[in-house]
């Protein structure tokens, strides 16, 4: 008994349903490449790939990568939106690669990918986030109490008093809002968006006893009141915190020394 052959084309030459109608589209991936071994100066390159629309924009890098230029160079590691490792600028705007359908940023026109502002590019699209990371550890991000003893029991607190700082404990250190901030681009020594929403997290934090403390950091005359409420940080975030209202809630508190 012969084994049944699935033809692609009908008797009348014509293809079966399905065949013709491919998901695949070619898109152009402009992306901005620097390497301080090769020049001082970056410059843009630009790759075609056959790719389904409704992939990310890390699935093309990863493409890019394995199959056209080996030397492309970009930070990811889980994929899915919380390591916040591939932070970029796709078509102008902050986002996370892994986040990003290629159906969404109009594939018809060429897509722009580089590295994110406001910190030194080490190579093609990775960053330098030593600075990024040294404002988030000035902070003090981390429960402080004046009992140095070990707790016997758990610190409890009711539902509202956990609500009140819900938001700013989404942030998963992508960068994306404090790289959009004009003001950190043109003074790296701002602490940014991010550190003061990762302070935020525990000045309001009713079991934690370094509200002043943070306060007092924030203070500095490149602390809190560097912030010119432009937005872009939180229209930036792939979390959908509130970063700009988090800012105006540590000012407020600066002022009334009430959280």
């Amino acid at each position: 008994m012969a084994t049944p052959v699935l033809d692609k084309a009908d008797a009348a030459g014509q293809p079966e349903p399905g065949f013709a109608d491919s998901p695949y589209i070619t898109v152009t991936f402009r992306v901005r490449r620097f390497n301080p071994e090769v020049s001082a100066e970056s410059v843009w390159e630009d790759f075609q790939l056959e790719i389904d629309p409704k992939e990310r924009v890390l699935d093309a890098l990863h493409k890019i990568k394995w199959d056209l230029d080996g030397t492309l160079t970009f930070r990811r590691s889980c994929a899915h939106g919380i390591c916040g490792s591939d932070a970029m600028r796709i078509n102008g705007k902050n986002r996370l690669a892994c986040k990003t359908l290629i159906k969404d940023i109009n594939p018809e026109k060429p897509i722009t990918v580089e590295a994110i502002k406001g910190l030194t590019v080490l190579k093609d699209l990775v960053v330098d986030m030593e600075p990024f990371f040294q404002a988030y550890r000035d902070v003090m991000p981390f429960l402080i109490t004046k009992d140095t003893n070990e707790p016997t029991r758990e610190r409890l607190q009711s539902a509202e008093d956990r609500a009140r700082f819900d938001d700013t404990t989404k942030c998963i250190l992508c960068a994306a809002c404090t790289s959009s901030c004009p003001v950190f681009w043109n003074d790296g020594q701002y602490f940014g968006p991010a550190a003061i929403v990762n302070a935020h997290r525990f000045i309001f934090d009713s079991r934690d006893e370094a509200g002043e403390q943070r306060l007092e950091i924030l203070n500095d005359k490149d602390g809190v009141w560097r912030c010119r409420t432009t937005f872009n940080c939180t229209d930036a975030c792939p979390r959908g915190i509130e970063v700009t209202k988090a800012i105006a809630e540590v000012k407020r508190a600066l002022i009334t020394r009430r959280f």
